[in-house]
């Protein structure tokens, strides 16, 4: 029997995220999912809404196995292809799944940048700036284990998350979204922590349930040449499947000089992939009541209720300081008191301590009045 929270979700995936429209075109990409009730009851909604569905299946271990060797003149070609399809579609919807997420941790770096850089760059800035799209996760037992939950108990944790009211979560993000337009400096103080930039004329962009699923980020992006000081992460993060933990960034005029983590060989490789990777492309504030700890998901942990990140490499349009890179990689830091705490200062104003919103117009973001 199918869950109906199920097809719940897709309908407001539909409906609501990509809000898609008779006679659109909408791609719905499958990484990794093995169930395949969830695309059914997508197509179900697709249809129902008057659009078109078109659907594209995608393995982990196959994509690994054409990176490990791929070309850069193959996947030049074979993004091409993937972009003219693209350029097709009205509306975008990725579900990804997998059984492991350090999949790809043996690619080497060479040719993982290949790949980034000349088959997955053109079609990404394609999706983002010209389709309605949205991005989420779909429950399994390896997802239940990083949390560090049962798979029963982790579906719930997901349901809950992802179908909560997103349209009272908009409307509570306006407050915040005013303020960040209006505010010129920002420090954010933690542990080991101390780092100041501008957001002058970049413009905060609120994202709730129409980008990404699970959502529940206001963002922005500093001046490019603005960041200055030290920010320690105190989440775990993946990027091309390795993971890294403790990492410590220190900026000099938006630039990272020094870079320390676990792996700090690779961490710098990563950073020198181009010039644009050493500078910070976004910077958001997480604000989901039902996302508390870090479970090396990016779509969960920049989502945490108490968070921030603090993003090097590629800025979105839609908040850009016209930083340029095939990295984009979102880095977290929770500020609630069982991390460590921390401080959000705008304009020399406290706006958020320990993680909770402590000035009037911002009280309806924190946790017990979003549920």
């Amino acid at each position: 029997m199918r869950d109906p929270r199920l097809q719940t979700f897709a309908r407001n995936i539909i409906r609501y995220s990509v809000s898609l429209q008779p006679g659109e075109n909408i791609l719905i990409e499958m990484i990794g999912v093995k169930d395949p009730e969830l695309a059914k009851c997508l197509i179900e909604e697709v249809y129902a809404a008057g659009g078109n569905p078109f659907i594209e299946l995608r393995d982990p271990a196959i994509t690994r196995s054409l990176q490990m060797k791929g070309t850069q003149e193959q996947f030049s070609a074979w993004s091409a292809i993937e972009l003219a399809r693209m350029k097709q579609m009205d509306a975008y919807v990725a579900v990804r799944s997998g059984d492991n997420i350090t999949e790809s941790s043996d690619v080497p770096d060479e040719q993982m940048k290949l790949f980034l850089k000349y088959f997955q760059r053109p079609i990404f800035d394609e999706r983002i700036n010209n389709t309605k799209w949205v991005v989420m996760r779909y429950p399994n037992p390896s997802m239940a284990q990083l949390a560090g939950k049962s798979t029963e108990a982790f579906e719930d944790f997901y349901f809950n998350v992802c179908n909560l009211d997103y349209s009272k979560m908009a409307k509570a993000m306006e407050s915040l979204v005013d303020l960040m337009n209006r505010t010129d400096r920002v420090r954010l103080v933690a542990k080991d922590t101390d780092l100041s930039f501008s957001i002058k004329g970049i413009g905060a962009v609120p994202c709730s349930g129409l980008r990404n699923i699970p959502d529940g980020e206001v963002y922005t992006a500093p001046v490019k040449y603005s960041v200055n000081g030290t920010i320690s992460y105190n989440t775990p993060t993946i990027y091309s499947g390795t993971s890294f933990e403790n990492i410590v960034l220190t900026f000099e005029n938006g630039r990272i000089i020094n870079a320390t983590s676990n792996d700090s060989k690779k961490l710098n490789e990563i950073l020198d992939t181009d010039d644009g990777a050493r500078y910070i492309g976004e910077f958001a504030i997480g604000v989901n009541p039902y996302i508390q700890h870090p479970m090396k998901d990016i779509l969960f942990d920049e989502k945490i209720d108490g968070s921030i990140h603090f993003t090097p490499g590629q800025a979105y349009e839609t908040a850009d300081n016209t930083n340029r890179s095939s990295v984009h990689w979102d880095m977290v830091l929770i500020q609630r008191p069982e991390y460590g705490g921390g401080e959000i200062y705008f304009d020399d104003v406290l706006i958020r301590k320990d993680g909770r919103f402590v000035i009037p117009e911002l009280e309806k973001l924190n946790p017990e009045n979003l549920m």
